[in-house]
């Protein structure tokens, strides 16, 4: 069996970590339809405690989540900074402040909900018992392959029974037939 490589490319706030032993394997793993490597949104893992799991579940991707929820929001962009104050003295006129006033100031955002992680949470969900439905047919097939090999076994040794009782049967037969043969060539 060729060696295994892990490899790795990011879907949303999880990593999809896969062991095969190509990238073009992995493509395949990851349903990509394009290469993700050339454009450089898959790698090669090289680090053991990360290439750990996937490895006791080869050709499997395996989810894993990057970060905490607190180190999401901390990578969110921050909100826009407001223009500094001007300084004291700087603009003596109202008409250079009106004006500088009318540059600077930007429309106020219209406050929007938060969007809800509902979709993606059922989205894993999905996943997950699409998951759990593989592993149950899995072990249902492994299990019918285990009664098809006893099955087999058990007809193999049936078979040389018979092979082996028709084999003494003919033997027999032939021994007779021989003796008959000499028996008749002497008569004459």
């Amino acid at each position: 069996m060729a060696k295994l490589k892990v490899f790795r490319t990011p879907i949303g706030f999880h990593d999809a970590y896969v062991a095969v032993p190509s990238q073009k394997a992995a493509l395949a793993a990851w349903g990509a339809e394009a290469d993700l490597f050339a454009r450089g949104l898959a790698e090669t893992v090289t680090d053991a405690e990360l290439a750990r799991e996937p490895l006791s579940k080869p050709g499997q991707v395996i989810r894993i989540r990057r970060g905490t929820d607190a180190e999401h929001f901390r990578a969110l962009p921050t909100a826009a900074r407001r223009p500094s104050p001007p300084k004291v003295g700087a603009e003596r006129s109202p008409e250079k402040a009106e004006a500088r006033d009318r540059k600077t100031t930007k429309p106020a955002k219209t406050s929007r909900p938060r969007p809800s992680p509902a979709p993606v949470e059922q989205a894993d969900a999905a996943i997950a018992d699409a998951e759990a439905k593989y592993r149950k047919a899995l072990k249902i097939l492994e299990e019918q392959e285990q009664a098809l090999r006893q099955e087999r076994k058990r007809l193999t040794s049936d078979h040389e029974a018979n092979v082996q009782r028709l084999s003494g049967a003919r033997d027999d037969a032939l021994r007779n037939y021989h003796k008959r043969i000499e028996a008749w060539a002497n008569e004459e």
